[in-house]
């Protein structure tokens, strides 16, 4: 396989710097939102169970894999693929076009944290000032309707993150993770000491915790392995380009095999942690008769459940201070995720300067791909959720591409839409693509030559080989084809 120099593309002043970076990538809304809201309403325990499973066997593998195409070609994911050969180079654009798609709706719900945050800091100094007396129903029914300040908060985000990009790998990227993931931690530790606190917290944590598999005959078990996959998937930054991107910038010198374990350990802790600060909060209040608080809350948990817990539950100083905290948090996160995301579409354009034997002009760049991503991003900013902000209609689109005319694909908003192509499709087909490339194609052989580029030897080849040639392709399998059921509503599941 050919080798590229990371020359004038940047590099990593640390290993502990890239762990924080790439951490950082995989802790955000997938972990903090995603990952309690999904366990609550895929069984608790059972979820968890095949999460795990699935991280051991699937996402080290994947991480692993990406981690090392990354380092070895010192390119993007689009320039990795092509660098492999040219007729793999569309499945680096899948992996591209998902970072792209993805943190086009990514930055409007980060734009969402930072409302709440702000909104919870206000009714600190003023009561009523933050959320004009309402509830937590009818303020966010009528903030996700509200398309002018969805647009303000979405380019606030965007902004922000911009500005980290454009800062470069060690003084912008890995500057700013070095900081907000220790800080990201101390206030997650805060927020579930309170929550654990709370009486009748217990109800929250045997949730989590008590062995309980009613959900694989209720739910049905891929249902719940569908879930638990496409969760594992968007919180591990798998598949979307982010870990080739930032294996890129990694001196020949550091461990990988080490660090592909420890990325995906330290994000699942982040995920336990995260369901550690919602659900003994969610299971306090609901054991109390709070109403409108459940476990199941679905993708309304955040928004509306914890306002309410924050709010009602706790109520007063204390409960706006939290609020403050978590959502504040809960933005923290969500930009480290972002700007992972988008300097996989900045890297292509470097990559392609240096390719010419000119000087990156990464400012450059990083503002023409940013402002090409908020301006993808406005539909999801006016259509409410599905509201109906900017017409209202569902997207309804004939599935003929499949051969199904019958079948017709109804999303109830433009997040649904960018969300089944990015993390539907694009990153479990990337995944299954990469880990056959490797397996049967390249050859593991070519992962183990990397790992051990360091010096260090490969110690679980034997594990990686079965995996990347037959569990990942296998297990992603189901995945796709669970995603493709939901979407198009075939009920093979």
């Amino acid at each position: 396989m050919m080798e590229k120099e990371t020359n004038n593309r940047g590099q990593w002043g640390s290993n502990f710097g890239f762990l924080m970076a790439a951490i950082g990538s995989a802790v955000g809304l997938g972990n903090i939102w995603g990952f309690p809201y999904k366990m609550g309403a895929s069984g608790g325990f059972a979820f968890l169970i095949v999460y795990l499973v699935l991280v051991a066997f699937v996402g080290v593998a994947i991480m692993l894999g990406e981690l090392a195409l990354g380092r070895k070609t010192g390119l993007g994911v689009i320039g990795t693929y092509r660098l492999l050969s040219k007729k793999f180079a569309w499945v680096g654009w899948l992996g591209f076009l998902s970072g792209f798609l993805i943190l086009s709706f990514y930055s409007v719900l980060g734009g969402y944290t930072l409302r709440y945050a702000f909104g919870f800091l206000m009714e600190i100094f003023s009561n009523g000032s933050g959320f004009g007396g309402m509830g937590s129903g009818a303020f966010f029914g009528s903030f996700i309707v509200n398309g002018g300040m969805n647009l303000a908060y979405h380019a606030l985000f965007m902004i922000l993150t911009i500005i980290i990009v454009m800062g470069g790998i060690s003084s912008g990227i890995e500057k700013f993770t070095k900081v907000a993931m220790p800080a990201l931690f101390v206030m997650l530790a805060i927020v579930i000491i309170r929550s654990l606190t709370l009486e009748g917290a217990s109800t929250g944590v045997a949730f989590m915790f008590a062995p309980n598999f009613a959900a694989f005959s209720e739910i049905g078990f891929m249902k719940v392995l569908k879930t638990a996959a496409g969760q594992m998937f968007f919180s591990l930054s798998l598949g979307m380009g982010c870990m080739i991107t930032y294996g890129s910038y990694l001196s020949k010198s550091e461990d990988l095999e080490k660090n592909a374990i420890i990325i995906p350990v330290a994000d699942t802790i982040f995920a336990l942690c995260a369901g550690l600060a919602v659900m003994p909060a969610v299971g306090a209040f609901m054991s109390q008769g709070v109403e409108g608080i459940s476990f199941g809350a679905g993708p309304g948990l955040l928004f509306v459940t914890l306002h309410q817990v924050f709010s009602v539950g706790m109520g007063g100083f204390v409960g706006n201070l939290f609020g403050f905290m978590f959502y504040f948090l809960v933005f923290i996160a969500a930009i480290t995720s972002a700007i992972s995301l988008l300097e996989v579409c900045t890297a292509f354009f470097i990559d392609r300067d240096v390719q010419k034997g000119a000087v990156p002009n990464r400012k450059k760049h990083t503002l023409i791909v940013g402002a090409i991503i908020f301006l993808v991003g406005i539909p999801v900013c006016l259509d409410g959720l599905g509201a109906g902000v900017a017409g209202g209609a569902a997207i309804d689109i004939p599935a003929t591409i499949f051969g199904m005319s019958e079948v017709r694909m109804a999303f109830d908003c433009w997040l649904d839409f960018y969300d089944m192509i990015s993390e539907g499709v694009f990153m479990p087909l990337g995944a299954i693509l990469m880990s056959v490339l490797i397996g049967w194609v390249l050859k593991t052989d070519s992962i183990k030559e990397e790992v051990e580029a360091s010096g260090l030897k490969m110690k679980a080849y034997a594990f990686w080989e079965i995996c990347f040639k037959y569990i990942v392709p296998i297990a992603i399998a189901f995945v796709l084809l669970g995603q493709i059921d939901d979407f198009f509503g075939l009920g093979i599941f």
